[in-house]
């Protein structure tokens, strides 16, 4: 008996010495120096840059990354990395359900399935306009993507889009569709336009405008100096976060150079630096970094931000690219959470020459509508990933148009012809339409375009004396189309764009002739017009007429040209699941947002 109780309290001890065994001793801040290629770089950063990361690093002692601080040089032997500030919160539940076990014959109850706090920006679609009233249509081009991807994903799983997740323009930019290019550099792209009767409706006509902006080769891109922001909060474990971003940017790591500089910023509880300024050719290293990251506490996104900008600042390349991607699956919760707080200080940064772009992840909490305000005020783009392909596309594809700005504030604008145009109306880009007297002003912000970047923007025209006005006719007239005023263009196409560096912006411009019309438009023009009609059936189908699912299926299938990824292919796939989906629940409500 006695033996036992001295082995019994030996035990006791051992137990009660590892227990009590104290926490590693945090790192000093000078072991997070930037590397001495950059140490020019950061002396020549202004007084309010090099303050900001003064305040970023002195609040680096209270975060905590797998429970101490990372040092520079240990990433590669570091612990997995927790971005959370202790104790974290309780993961939110997973929407899927496991598998009930059997104790004692009988199931456990049921788990609620968390609520959707999926977040959407309210639209209206844009209005039909009288030309006689409004000859002038003014918007920002927007290169984003992000709505098409997300719906996609809600196909997928059975889903129901809320209408205001559907933005047409996103839509129809998520394909390529083979405008043609400049044929020389003096301009940064070219500007095509196409002219047909309107699919659902023969009696009106749509007018197609492209814009392709010329390509640059990925080995003359310049230096890029990239700080990738991760959210590692805790509902960001499921597989189609944080997994799927880990994956999606490790398919980049392998196309970074020498000359490129990486660094990594988390945020959950806290923020916190996990890889500072990185050679761009240490693939390992930003490898192992990227692999260690796990999932735990709340989002405190504003702190993530204000460091992500530090170090960009620390490492900023002149004449280079610099830029801040933000992947997240949601909302901040904790921190800054006011978007016009977020927004001023993206816009802020935005003016130092600090791009942001956006990658939405996963489902439940996704704040689509911040995402993808940030990225518009940001001098980015926005764009959600679903799948690892999505993660390549993205990423590694059209990474190039992403990085390299050819020309800033593209503003559109089209005066349309009233001897020849009744109503016109714009498809999609409602969150960016300008006011007409914005079109000159160059103080006002708009869409920018990368190398190899592809806008497309459609117009339904309904033409003088065509039966098919929308409009009710005036009792009291209006105003009245001058006598002989002439009838040879349909309309005036103006863009205007300032190239990289420069405050003044330039015009193209771009006539209509009416003899443009044509009754046999391409491939791309019949393809985009599938689109935008799927898009309007997704939001309740209200604007093309009685055209049918099968219309947009067949016109499509008829449609889909060069597919080299076969993305057309997997959309005309997806028409008839997103056509029972509809049909099925018609009466029923989507998913739950704002």
């Amino acid at each position: 008996m006695s033996h036992r109780l001295t082995v019994t309290l030996l035990a006791v001890a051992v137990l009660a010495a590892c227990q009590s065994r104290p926490p590693a001793h945090p790192a000093s801040d000078a072991e997070v120096a930037p590397s001495d290629a950059y140490a020019a770089a950061e002396a020549a950063a202004d007084a309010a840059s090099t303050e900001a990361l003064r305040r970023e690093r002195s609040t680096l002692d209270s975060i905590v990354v797998t429970g101490q601080r990372l040092e520079a040089r240990q990433a590669k032997a570091a612990a997995p990395i927790h971005a959370h500030a202790p104790p974290p919160p309780p993961a939110p539940a997973t929407v899927a359900y496991r598998s009930a076990n059997l104790v004692g014959g009988m199931a456990p109850p049921p788990q609620a399935q968390p609520a959707n706090t999926e977040k959407y920006a309210e639209r209206d679609d844009n209005p039909v306009r009288r030309t006689l009233d409004e000859p002038v249509s003014t918007f920002s081009v927007d290169v984003d993507t992000g709505s098409y991807s997300n719906v996609r994903r809600m196909l997928r799983e059975g889903q129901r889009p809320p209408a205001d997740a559907v933005r047409a323009e996103e839509f129809i930019n998520y394909f390529r569709y083979g405008h043609a290019a400049p044929s020389d550099r003096s301009r940064p792209f070219n500007v095509t336009t196409e002219i047909a009767p309107a699919p659902w409706n023969a009696k009106r006509q749509v007018l197609m405008v492209g814009i392709k902006g010329y390509d640059v080769p990925k080995a003359t891109l310049p230096p890029a100096n990239l700080v990738f922001l991760l959210d590692t909060s805790g509902s960001m474990e499921s597989p189609d976060k944080l997994p799927l971003l880990k994956q999606s940017f490790a398919q980049l790591v392998p196309q970074l150079r020498r000359q490129d500089r990486v660094s990594i910023v988390v945020y959950a509880g806290s923020a916190g630096l996990v890889l500072p300024p990185t050679p761009g050719d240490r693939h390992d290293e930003i490898l192992a970094s990227l692999d260690r990251l796990q999932a735990g506490g709340s989002t405190n996104g504003g702190d993530g931000i204000r460091l992500a900008y530090a170090m960009a600042k620390q490492a900023y390349i002149k004449d280079g690219v610099n830029r801040v991607i933000l992947a997240t699956d949601g909302d901040f919760n904790v921190g800054t959470v006011s978007q016009d707080a977020l927004e001023t200080m993206v816009a802020d940064q935005r003016k130092s020459g600090i791009a942001l772009t956006t990658l939405g992840f996963g489902t439940g909490n996704y704040n689509d509508a911040m995402a993808e305000r940030l990225a518009d005020v940001g001098d980015g783009n926005h764009a959600y990933i679903d799948t690892l392909q999505e993660g390549r596309k993205v990423l590694v594809d059209e990474m190039q148009s992403t990085l390299l700005t050819i020309a800033r504030d593209v503003k559109i604008q089209v005066e349309f012809n009233p001897a020849v145009v009744s109503e016109y109306r714009l498809i999609g880009y409602e969150n960016r339409v300008l006011a007409n007297e914005d079109f000159a002003n160059d103080k006002v912000d708009a869409g920018d375009i990368g190398a190899g970047h592809e806008v497309t923007a459609l117009y339904e025209i309904t033409p003088v004396d065509s039966g098919a006005e929308r409009l009710p006719a005036l009792r009291y007239g209006g105003k009245q189309v001058a006598v002989g005023a002439s009838t040879n263009e349909v309309a005036h196409v103006r863009l205007r764009y300032k190239l990289p560096g420069q405050d003044s912006s330039r015009l193209i411009e771009t006539p209509i002739a009416s003899t443009s019309l044509t009754t046999q438009p391409s491939n791309a023009f019949r393809f985009a017009s599938a689109v935008a009609a799927y898009a309007d059936l997704l939001r309740g189908g209200q604007r093309i007429d009685g055209w049918s699912w099968n219309d947009v299926a067949r016109t499509a299938r008829g449609a889909t040209g060069p597919d080299p990824h076969g993305l057309k292919a997997e959309f005309v796939g997806m028409i008839d699941q997103a056509h029972r989906l509809v049909a099925v629940q018609d009466d029923a409500p989507a998913i739950a947002g704002d």
